[in-house]
């Protein structure tokens, strides 16, 4: 090792990164759906590769290698339910993430780069994510990928021509299944490649934490590991119990019952719906009456996300000493939760006009509320430091 280390200093940065590293020492179980990210991308990429091997990216083989995945393949079963939960497990964790980083004011300078480079990796994922739904070919497969590469057609001037090259023909047919197979099979390798810049952003100016104060003192942080290793270890555990209990007693929880019949073009669903962690988009993309309006405003949803950092411009980092900021935000979950529900409900009556509303407060919340708040919200007395009594903190000396 030390051989190679004098050449390539591998070793050196690992123990650094992941031994030395000084961490703050006040972190809390918020700070674990990080860790459990990679975890989740490390499934999803050693699952995908072994359900790859054997699935066959053709219309007229695609399901029944599926089917054969299931009931050939020695304990095929049990890698594609792992790589099927595994994608719902990796977008809970990764929005717990995301929403744990907008609370505690993780975007705020100088990590503005840090969240950016999250954003990107979910948009990443998401596109993953939807082509690995279409790779089934399933009736929800299929159907799902007519009405989202149709939305692309909503471009002035070269949308049709633009969903006309993502088919590969004019229609969905082969040259769209195997475009989908390939890309869903190269972003994973991207994500990664973005992950690692993701965490070399991260240690350039350390963790956050539930405070939002910056490290003044030596004394104000501990090593990586033991404390945090063992505290990850844990959250791992936990996590894991849970992603076996539903992989093993509700495989199918997540899924949709019509994909489990084969792809007909001749025959459309009577209700088509994505995935459920697409669910919120999907409400904001119909909840707008214009194709185009919709196209905007769903891709302007996650585009909002990138402009955080100069939408918030709060002296506080930390959520738990800014009060009002606090109900603003418990209704911001709410409103997520919502359209999310809408998002899997029929597009007419009440549906509609509630998802109009909650896709109202959604915007609201970050480009008119977030503004606001910056300048009027009033903030509890900051400690000086991680290590000042809680008395202070309350602003009681």
């Amino acid at each position: 090792m030390r051989w190679i280390d004098h050449r390539l200093p591998v070793f050196s940065y690992l123990r650094h990164a992941a031994y030395d590293y000084p961490t703050p020492k006040n972190l809390n179980y918020w700070w674990n759906f990080g860790s459990l990210a990679g975890i989740s991308l490390a499934i999803m990429i050693v699952s995908g590769i072994a359900l790859a091997m054997n699935y066959t990216p053709h219309v007229n083989h695609a399901f029944d290698s599926v089917e054969r995945i299931m009931r050939d393949v020695n304990y095929g079963w049990l890698i594609r339910y792992i790589h099927m939960n595994g994608a719902s497990f990796f977008f809970i964790v990764v929005y717990i993430h995301i929403f744990r980083g907008v609370y505690f004011g993780s975007y705020k300078s100088p990590r503005e780069l840090l969240w950016i480079l999250g954003v990107i990796i979910l948009l990443l994922m998401m596109a993953t994510a939807f082509m690995g739904y279409v790779l089934p070919w399933g009736q929800m497969s299929f159907w799902g990928a007519t009405v989202i590469t149709n939305l692309f057609s909503a471009v002035p001037l070269i949308g049709e021509s633009l969903v006309t090259w993502l088919w590969g023909g004019f229609s969905i047919d082969n040259p769209t299944l195997n475009r989908f197979f390939v890309l869903h099979y190269l972003f994973p390798f991207i994500i990664v490649s973005i992950v690692l810049l993701h965490i070399v952003a991260l240690h350039r100016f350390g963790s956050n934490n539930p405070l939002g104060i910056d490290i003044k003192y030596p004394n104000d942080t501990i090593p990586f590991h033991p404390y945090y290793t063992i505290k990850d270890a844990y959250g791992l555990g936990v996590f894991l119990i849970l992603f076996a209990g539903v992989v093993f007693f509700a495989p199918n929880f997540f899924g949709e019952p019509d994909n489990y019949i084969p792809s007909n073009p001749l025959s459309t669903p009577l209700h088509i719906v994505p995935e459920w962690y697409f669910l919120p988009f999907y409400a904001i993309l119909r909840s707008i009456p214009d194709k185009l309006g919709g196209v905007i405003s769903m891709f302007g949803s996650i585009v909002v996300l990138l402009l955080l950092p100069w939408l918030d411009r709060s002296p506080v980092r930390s959520g738990h000493f800014r009060g009002v900021f606090k109900i603003f935000f418990g209704i911001l979950l709410i409103d997520i939760v919502a359209l999310g529900y809408l998002g899997g409900k029929p597009s007419r009556g009440m549906y509609v006009i509630f998802s109009r509303l909650a896709t109202a407060y959604y915007f609201a919340y970050f480009l008119v509320i977030l503004p606001v708040l910056s300048k009027f919200d009033s903030s509890r007395l900051l400690p000086k430091s991680i290590s000042t009594p809680m008395p202070e903190v309350n602003g009681i000396e």
